[in-house]
């Protein structure tokens, strides 16, 4: 198995969050996400209704980054995520909490 050589190709993904200041926010927003006949809309319609990165504006789109780009709680929970797959639980960072859907990666 070759080994990832981050200088030259680094990984990248294309993501949405939610973040929210608690852990009750971040619960209540999971599992109304989970309970979603389109879980991808819900999200969408949630992080511009409750997130407080400015992202949400953009229904929670960070676009594209780069590993390295992030802080590595946020980064370690997007490289384990599978792709657009509805999340099923959320990260703590210095921020706040994190709901993440992963629409892409490249690694």
């Amino acid at each position: 198995m070759r080994r990832h050589d981050k200088r030259n190709n680094p990984r990248s993904a294309h993501v949405r969050h939610i973040l929210v200041p608690d852990k009750p926010s971040a619960r209540k927003i999971i599992d109304e996400i989970s309970a979603a006949k389109n879980p991808l809309k819900t999200f969408k319609k949630l992080a511009k209704r409750f997130s407080t990165c400015p992202s949400g504006s953009k229904k929670g789109d960070l676009g594209e980054f780069v590993e390295g780009q992030m802080v590595k709680q946020f980064e370690d929970a997007v490289w384990q995520s599978d792709v657009d797959v509805m999340p099923t639980k959320f990260i703590k960072t210095q921020f706040g909490y994190h709901i993440i859907w992963v629409h892409s990666k490249s690694e």
